[in-house]
């Protein structure tokens, strides 16, 4: 049954990573690179303490908190234990991933940290807002972002699927323990215990 999936996962691979050109490299490498979202991060940041004011800190320490707790956990943890070679460093499949820019990642790849990240950011962002519009469009932004690993033949689809998994799962946590020590309203933050005067 796993030998099943892992043909599955690295067909499905080598179907995305096969149908390129010119102008989706382009994209695809711009959508995996995190300086090109510095202007959407410094938009997020100037929004927080626009509206939540003084309190705007514990909201940016909370999606700290997830996007490191998902990096250190997919990168430092599951990586090393699970030991999963990328498609670009996997011998079977030597001369069959399109490589961009000789851009290989590093020897491991279960699971992806941007998939961590990205979807980590994206989940607690729809959790905090609550907002349709602002959810559709936070979620394009962490798939098109987990997508483009998959393009650049840098993960395989499952990697992706477990670094999603590893996102939520830590930014739910931290968003329920955010939950226990505030109340989050439209426009403000009301602190349950010991409330800041």
């Amino acid at each position: 049954m796993l030998e099943y999936l892992k043909n599955i996962d690295t067909q499905l691979l080598l179907f995305i990573n096969g149908h390129h050109n010119s102008f989706w490299d382009a994209v695809m490498w711009q959508l995996s690179s995190k300086l090109f979202w510095v202007p959407f991060y410094v938009i997020l940041l100037a929004y927080l303490i626009y509206k939540y004011k003084k309190h705007s800190w514990i909201l940016i320490l909370s999606i700290v908190l997830v996007v490191v707790l998902a990096d250190q956990v997919s990168s430092h943890l599951i990586k090393h234990l699970v030991e999963r070679l990328r498609p670009t460093h996997e011998p079977a499949l030597n001369g069959m991933v399109h490589i961009l820019k000789n851009y290989r990642g590093g020897s491991f790849g279960f699971v992806s940290s941007h998939a961590a990240n990205s979807f980590g950011l994206a989940t607690f962002l729809s959790l905090l807002f609550k907002n349709r519009t602002f959810t559709l469009f936070v979620f394009v932004w962490a798939t098109s972002i987990a997508y483009s690993r998959i393009y650049l033949g840098v993960h395989y689809p499952g990697d992706v699927l477990g670094g999603i998994a590893v996102g939520i799962l830590i930014s739910c946590l931290i968003f329920w323990i955010l939950t226990m020590i505030i109340q989050i309203k439209p426009d403000s933050i009301q602190f349950k215990k010991n409330a800041d005067n």
